[in-house]
């Protein structure tokens, strides 16, 4: 059983059932608060000043011991809030935090300095432009522009899609370092429609001509070409994507625009160090 404090004042009466539903309940002035909740908002915070940082660093800029702030970061690792790095152990914003920031534009964020060449891919194709990265098990649209076609592939940011299907999936599982790539391809729950032998064939692939295509994976009627984007550094940042109508993104013509995407990814990854 959880046991923890409330402070109360005026007509509002001490209840463990209550108090053991929301955890620690603190009282500022006239209003009550959740300490658990502020406790998780002070570690979000503390990344306002460092890309990343250590459970040690966390719990010391949170005055916090490092078993309560592994609680915590556990809790907003497993809702997208935070993402530990397997090979240094640190910890970064996770990209649930693109979903509630909506229409917040930041002009140091890659996915706004990548505005100019998206758009630009964009006019030169007339076919909606998207930028993905890699969220765990999922790939988010962090960023896209539309094609102005009246027929064209909508393309909303911050949605969540499988790493199963599509060009852009295929691209950021075929340049993941090897150990996550394993750790994606192990998922207990990989759709089983979708053959793992066939899909580490089309990596291989992918990794050989730099690119990778899809026609009518997640979507009925769609079709898409992605390309890596790497840092200067030579990590991988995010997969470049130009979707549309199957109609018109036939094979042939994906083939004809992939030097396109590739070229435009590899000017974005100039722009990240």
């Amino acid at each position: 059983m959880v046991t923890e404090d409330v402070s109360y004042s005026g007509t509002f009466q001490r209840s463990s059932d209550f108090s053991t539903q929301i955890g620690v309940i603190a009282m500022e002035g006239h209003k009550l608060t959740v300490r658990a909740v502020e406790r998780a908002l002070d570690i979000l915070l503390a990344f306002s000043e460092a890309k990343e940082l250590s459970l040690t660093e966390i719990a010391k800029r949170v005055s916090l011991n490092k078993s309560t702030v592994h609680r915590l970061l556990n809790t907003l690792e497993e809702k997208g809030f935070v993402m530990r790095d397997s090979v240094t152990e640190k910890y970064r914003l996770g990209y649930s935090v693109w979903e509630l920031a909506g229409n917040l534009t930041l002009p140091h964020d890659p996915a706004v300095l990548f505005l100019p060449e998206m758009e630009r891919l964009r006019d030169l194709l007339d076919e909606t432009v998207s930028l993905y990265v890699r969220d765990g098990k999922h790939r988010v649209r962090v960023q896209a522009v539309e094609s102005q076609q009246t027929i064209r592939r909508v393309a909303p940011i911050g949605v969540r899609l499988p790493l199963s299907v599509g060009a852009s999936s295929k691209v950021l599982v075929a340049y993941a370092d090897p150990e996550t790539r394993a750790e994606i391809l192990a998922d207990p729950d990989w759709p089983p429609q979708v053959d793992k032998h066939a899909y580490v064939r089309q990596l291989e692939a992918i990794r050989a001509r730099g690119y990778a295509t899809s026609v009518e994976e997640r979507e009925a009627g769609t079709a898409a070409v992605a390309a890596p984007i790497f840092s200067r550094s030579g990590r991988l940042a995010a997969a470049l994507s130009v979707s549309g109508p199957a109609s018109r993104l036939t094979l042939e013509k994906m083939q004809e625009i992939a030097p396109h995407v590739i070229e435009a990814a590899k000017r974005m990854g100039r722009l990240v160090p």
